[in-house]
């Protein structure tokens, strides 16, 4: 009797446990591409066993955390960790729960095409960027696969900024290898819209010019002047009056400090009639007296 698969091309599923580490604790020289991606490091071993098992490509994984119940998504970069061991980037470790040389459960899972995907910065500090659409695919180049919940990092002009995976669609897990998926930016951790100021508010503005102090000292073209014709010169009106001659003339008030809550004032000011005003010296051009310099002769 001869045993045979009779659906060859059905994957099976690779599912293992390993010791993982952060990429720092990786032998050899630093690999800053590992750590602001969202790829892994895995065994040889893995490959092999991958490759037998007739597996999707690209290669997708399922990362779980038993004890903190924590899972997230990602892909593989390279097969060169020594056996039994995984090294993945910090942030994922961290969004995993896990420390260094704890098990982590690998699975390789088939995910669905991303076609949107909402991120909100945990920082106010990236609203200045000028573009982070564009700063945020240059980043995502180095992902395979994105899950609801993660927090990844976007290193980006030597600063790391941290953002928080909100909405993915069509699920909750998605490749964004080879997609036209669509990007949104929810506000900022700590992000406060700006107040805009009411029509009323405006109008309880206080006008600066009230705080000004009344000009001492010399002030020019401070005196006065009167017209040969005898005729009153033109007063300026009050409201057009500007700049340090009309701010002389105003006055002041003078604040109660007797005065009692509860309590209302009322002052009149009389403008006395014309009938009461008092004579005042007009101005007569030309009504001065005058000497001759030459002396008269006596007839």
């Amino acid at each position: 009797m001869f045993s045979f698969n009779m659906f060859p091309d059905i994957p099976r599923v690779f599912n293992t446990h390993y010791k993982c580490y952060s990429v720092s604790m990786l032998p050899g020289n630093e690999r800053e591409d590992v750590e602001k991606g969202g790829k892994i490091i895995m065994p040889p071993s893995a490959l092999d066993h991958l490759t037998r098992l007739n597996v999707f490509y690209p290669m997708l994984f399922k990362l779980t955390n038993r004890k903190m119940n924590r899972i997230t998504h990602c892909g593989v970069l390279e097969f060169v960790a020594d056996e039994g061991k995984v090294y993945l980037p910090y942030w994922m470790m961290r969004n995993l729960l896990l420390e260094e040389g704890s098990t982590v459960q690998i699975e390789s899972v088939i995910l669905p095409v991303a076609t949107f995907s909402r991120f909100q910065p945990q920082s106010t500090d990236f609203l200045d960027i000028s573009n982070p659409k564009a700063v945020l695919e240059n980043c995502l180049r180095n992902f395979a696969c994105l899950t609801t919940g993660d927090i990844i990092g976007l290193n980006y002009n030597n600063k790391v900024y941290e953002l928080c995976v909100l909405e993915t669609k069509p699920g909750t897990a998605v490749t964004i290898i080879e997609c036209d998926m669509n990007v949104d930016f929810a506000p900022p951790v700590g992000y406060q819209e700006p107040q805009m100021k009411s029509r009323d508010e405006d109008k309880m503005a206080v006008d600066p010019q009230e705080f000004i102090p009344e000009p001492t000292g010399f002030v020019a073209f401070k005196g006065e002047g009167n017209r040969l014709d005898g005729k009153e010169k033109r007063r300026a009106a009050s409201g057009s009056d500007s700049g340090p001659v009309a701010r002389q003339h105003y006055e002041r008030g003078i604040p109660d400090y007797d005065y009692q809550i509860g309590t209302l004032q009322f002052f009149r000011h009389l403008k006395p009639g014309k009938e009461n005003k008092e004579p005042e010296n007009e101005f007569k051009a030309f009504s001065g007296e005058g000497s001759s310099l030459r002396k008269a002769k006596n007839n």
